[in-house]
């Protein structure tokens, strides 16, 4: 069993209107320092399996057909062993 931890975000090219309201608060609200904010989803799931290429894999696909938006969006994983740390 693997604990899987995906990111989706904007790809850089992609406007982030949301992202560039909350910059603007962060502004607002006194802050200095805090650059290229970007808002994106999380999603954390466990797979079943003891291979973790093949884990690897099937979060790929998971992925590419479902989770992000190949034209706008980008994903970055963690793949852990259940049961240890990050």
């Amino acid at each position: 069993m693997f604990n899987v931890h995906v990111q989706v975000t904007y790809k850089d090219s992609v406007l982030d209107p949301q992202g560039q309201a909350v910059q603007k608060a962060i502004e607002r609200l006194g802050f200095e320092g805090v650059s290229e904010m970007r808002i994106g989803k999380s999603f954390e799931m466990q797979v079943a399996g003891d291979d973790q290429e093949a884990v690897r894999e099937k979060v790929a696909q998971i992925c590419d057909q479902l989770l992000d938006n190949p034209n706008m969006e980008q994903y970055h994983y963690d793949i852990q062993k259940a049961g240890t740390t990050r």
